[in-house]
């Protein structure tokens, strides 16, 4: 009886070594299929951005030159002539696009009609507006997430009728009204924040004097300063912007917050906790809430690009000289050279900011990997 193996147990560990090589294998497995599904979407961003990219150039293209379109009706047409053959726009459009094409491919996007390199003009403006952009999702993770799982928590009711009219309010209104409105009520009529600007003039000045390191991003320049007055002075500046773009993103993810946890709530395993007594706002917290947050990581892609585009009237209701109050300058000024080289410039953002959340998205739910 002694001698009976499986009595005495020594296959458990065969059993143990099966399972443990069974868990390395899936393990292995799900990696090699996450590795996959991020090597494709890595891939992807080149054909993406060489559509974009190619869009521009020849949509530019068919509007003019960009020596006559900047400097038609300045100069005469001989010197005009002279400048175009100068900068290679007599060549065929075929050649000036491969040269387009090679000059991009080495961090050269050319230069514009006030004799700035367009890439000097990215290092020093990019920062505000990424900087812009993160206040505004500050504002969208605040505003939109609590409020889209109140309206559920009260569905059909009070409260979730309002929620979803400020919802649709917000994403509907333009976003230039909205910055007006708010320069009227908080900086004209309560005199609360300033009306425009990223930072009062002495700041700014003060911010970068002393050999202080200019990061381009303000509120990085006042921390390195050393002065909370700098700090606050900053954070005054960014609120309405602030508010101003993210509004519209909070408008979206009340909405999204809002249907996918009313979904998540009608889930199966929702129904199993509550029929094992669990409280409904720990049901919602712990059972609910995290998976309806998946679609919002899914969208934030979408977004951040949305926010990009409404960044050039943020940017110019607010003088806050960023990328879009910079294009609006060229645009204005019609030197294509610079507009083609920052709306490059977006196209390679949001295509490398897309894949991040992709990165994000495929660690939080493995069934984006399929």
């Amino acid at each position: 009886m002694a001698d009976d193996p499986s009595l005495d147990g020594s296959d458990a560990p065969s059993d143990v070594v099966t399972a443990d090589a069974t868990a390395d294998t899936r393990k292995a497995g799900s990696s090699h299929v996450l590795a996959r599904y991020l090597t494709l979407r890595l891939v992807l961003i080149v054909p993406t951005v060489w559509i974009l990219v190619t869009v521009v150039f020849f949509f530019l293209r068919v509007i003019g030159d960009p020596i006559t379109a900047a400097q038609g009706g300045r100069l005469p047409p001989d010197k005009i002539e002279q400048l175009k053959q100068a900068a290679g726009y007599n060549d065929p459009i075929i050649v000036q696009y491969g040269r387009f094409l090679w000059q991009i491919l080495h961090g050269n996007f050319g230069k514009t009609s006030d004799n700035h390199t367009v890439s000097s003009i990215l290092i020093t403006y990019a920062p505000a507006t990424l900087e812009l952009v993160f206040w505004a999702l500050i504002v969208a993770f605040t505003i939109g997430i609590p409020l889209g799982r109140l309206a559920a928590r009260h569905y059909n009711r009070g409260p979730d009728m309002a929620i979803r009219a400020f919802a649709i309010l917000f994403y509907a209104a333009p976003v230039f009204f909205v910055a007006l409105l708010l320069k009227l009520v908080f900086s004209i009529w309560l005199g609360w924040l300033p009306i425009a600007g990223r930072s009062s003039p002495g700041v700014q000045t003060a911010m970068t004097a002393d050999g202080h390191i200019d990061t381009h991003i303000y509120i990085i320049n006042a921390i390195i300063s050393g002065h909370f007055s700098y700090v606050l002075d900053v954070l005054q500046h960014a609120v309405l912007p602030g508010l101003a773009l993210g509004l519209l993103t909070a408008g979206v993810f009340i909405r999204m917050v809002r249907i996918n946890l009313l979904q998540t709530l009608r889930a199966d395993f929702v129904t199993a906790a509550r029929a094992r007594g669990v409280a409904e706002s720990k049901v919602v917290a712990q059972h609910a809430f995290r998976n309806a947050l998946i679609p919002v990581v899914t969208v934030m892609g979408m977004e951040i690009a949305m926010m990009l585009g409404g960044a050039i009237l943020t940017e110019t209701s607010f003088e806050w000289q960023g990328l879009g109050w910079v294009l609006n300058k060229y645009l204005q000024m019609r030197d294509f050279v610079a507009v083609q080289g920052i709306v490059t410039f977006f196209a390679l953002l949001v295509s490398v900011v897309s894949f991040l959340i992709d990165v994000v998205n495929a660690l939080v739910d493995p069934r984006v990997r399929y």
